[in-house]
């Protein structure tokens, strides 16, 4: 029969105006990442420090000035009052000092796409953290003690708050280790370690390094607007390569459905149907073609496709 159009679907899915309902829809969720950010913090007014006579910038003090003005600074620090005024001029004018310390780390762990002014904040609380804890009296300069504590904090960043989705923290170092062990296998096999290598020489599961190889993926995500070069007559987005779900797999399903439910009616329904929806007739052609009023008509087919959606939606 031709009762099965598309147009006969609709009918027979949309609901009906009084068993409409209004849904509500739930708001997109908006992906935040806790960015490191703290504040140098700004003296009020300039103590009596003759260490600081002539500095008016303090990030415009050459790199020489800047080593031996720090060693004099901390020293300095040690001797006064935390929460004095005196003391917080000289610790945030030391952080002010070295913030070219900060900008080395950052240049040597490589910046991955990160924006440099929050890699400068998460540099910034590992000097910051260096400041508080140095002891000058044990005699070791203080680049040497500052550059791990603000490399540590910068690639704690890059570890905990820079992943495009969540992986467990065993997984994160994993993927670290993984690294390691496919540059020292590279050169000493002048080729890329397959997972049976990479297993016997972290004494792993090929399950457990497959699972980290796939982790190392959830790092970063790939734009798909980025374009595709493998193919330069068409090197489009991504996106236009990715398949998508037909929605007509939807029509399909509730026709198959829908056919048997066609053959159960009366006789006069299917009538009335393959008219409306097969030869596409209105209700008053219809009525004049059955001997029936058109208001008969439209009672016959609201009736048959209430009839016909109540058992779809219980199929």
């Amino acid at each position: 029969m031709a009762t099965t159009s598309d147009e006969l679907l609709h009918c027979v899915t949309a609901p009906s105006p009084d068993e409409a309902a209004t849904v509500d829809v739930p708001a997109a969720h908006r992906a935040a990442r806790a960015a490191h950010r703290t504040a140098v913090p700004e003296p009020a007014a300039h103590p009596d420090l003759p260490e600081l006579a002539g500095v008016e910038d303090p990030r415009r003090v050459a790199p020489e000035d800047a080593r031996e003005l720090t060693r004099t600074l901390l020293a300095r620090l040690a001797t006064l009052e935390e929460g004095t005024r005196a003391y917080s001029y000289v610790r945030a004018t030391l952080i002010e000092l070295n913030l070219s310390l900060v900008r080395f780390a950052i240049r040597r762990v490589g910046n991955r796409r990160e924006p440099e002014e929050d890699l400068i904040q998460v540099g910034s609380v590992g000097l910051i953290k260096a400041i508080d804890r140095y002891d000058p009296d044990h005699g070791a300069e203080f680049v040497t003690f500052a550059l791990p504590t603000i490399l540590g904090e910068i690639r704690r960043h890059f570890r905990d708050a820079t992943w495009a989705v969540h992986v467990p923290r065993r997984l994160q170092e994993l993927r670290i280790t993984l690294a390691k062990a496919r540059d020292v296998l590279f050169q000493r096999l002048g080729r890329a370690p397959t997972v049976a290598e990479l297993a016997a020489h972290l004494d792993l599961s090929q399950e457990e390094v497959i699972e980290g190889l796939a982790a190392a993926n959830g790092h970063t995500a790939g734009s798909l607007d980025a374009p595709v070069t493998e193919s330069e007559e068409d090197p489009g987005p991504l996106a236009q390569r990715l398949g998508a779900e037909d929605p007509r797999y939807d029509t399909i399903e509730n026709l198959i459905v829908l056919k048997p439910l066609v053959a159960a009616l009366p006789e006069r329904d299917r009538q009335i149907l393959s008219m409306r929806f097969g030869e596409e007739l209105t209700q008053s052609q219809i009525g004049a073609r059955l001997g029936l009023s058109q208001m008969h008509v439209s009672r016959l087919l609201s009736r048959t496709l209430k009839h016909l959606r109540a058992d779809l939606t219980a199929t």
